[in-house]
């Protein structure tokens, strides 16, 4: 009973001394090894640095995440990466898909508070029947022309702090090779699920079936072209 009582007192301490008045208990610093686990996952394996720059690398379409902390509370960093739309409606940020774990570390690697992320929708919802048919070059403008230029030339401001360079989607014969598949799956789910690069993210997290179908009908106006024979409806199977 002496042992036990012993111990709720020293757990006591401890969240007194982790607690601040309003603010709820305050998260450890992370280690050397989880610091260095959530910078591998944002250069490695997620599509951050496309857009944003960590000590030193990484695209300049977005804010540096370095010091981000000191810019924006801990609320805004969890719900930021939670879900960009949810927090601030048309902002140019997709939403990242990635487990859960992963997604707290880093929310907790840039300063903000795991605890603060709302559950995120999986799925943008679906346009209505009266919905006003999405706008292609629009789409494009907004998405895809920071690192792939306004005209598909591969141009864009972003495109010079890219690992590689971005497709060019005025290319005719290279998108030519490419079928409305391919392109929707690159579109949807990112560059590494069709071997090509991380930094190209994954837009299925943020928009539609239809916008992403709207997208893929803009990119073969500006190559003037099509996918292959065998791609195209009516082909034989």
């Amino acid at each position: 009973m002496r042992h036990a009582r012993g111990t709720l007192v020293h757990l006591a301490a401890l969240l007194l001394v982790l607690t601040v008045p309003g603010e709820g208990i305050v998260a450890q610093p992370l280690s050397g090894f989880a610091a260095r686990k959530a910078e591998q996952l944002l250069r490695d394996k997620h599509s951050c640095l496309g857009c944003h720059r960590l000590k030193g690398e990484g695209g300049q379409l977005a804010p540096t995440l370095d010091a981000v902390h000191e810019r924006r509370d801990a609320a805004y960093i969890a719900a930021i990466v939670s879900d960009p739309q949810r927090l601030k409606p048309g902002v140019s940020m997709p939403r990242v898909r990635m487990p859960a774990s992963e997604r707290a570390l880093i929310v907790r690697y840039l300063g903000g508070d795991p605890a603060r992320m709302d559950v995120p929708r999986t799925a943008p919802s679906p346009a209505g029947p009266t919905a006003t048919p999405p706008d292609g070059k629009v789409l494009y403008a907004q998405w895809c022309a920071g690192c792939h230029g306004t005209t598909g030339m591969g141009d864009g401001p972003n495109a010079k702090m890219l690992p590689v360079p971005p497709a060019r989607h005025h290319d005719a014969e290279a998108m030519g090779r490419r079928s409305d598949d391919a392109l929707f799956d690159t579109i949807e789910a990112g560059g590494a699920i069709m071997n090509r690069h991380h930094r190209m993210p994954a837009f299925g997290g943020t928009l539609t079936t239809p916008q992403i179908r709207a997208l893929v009908a803009y990119i073969r106006t500006l190559c003037r072209c099509q996918g292959p024979a065998w791609s195209r409806d009516g082909a034989p199977s």
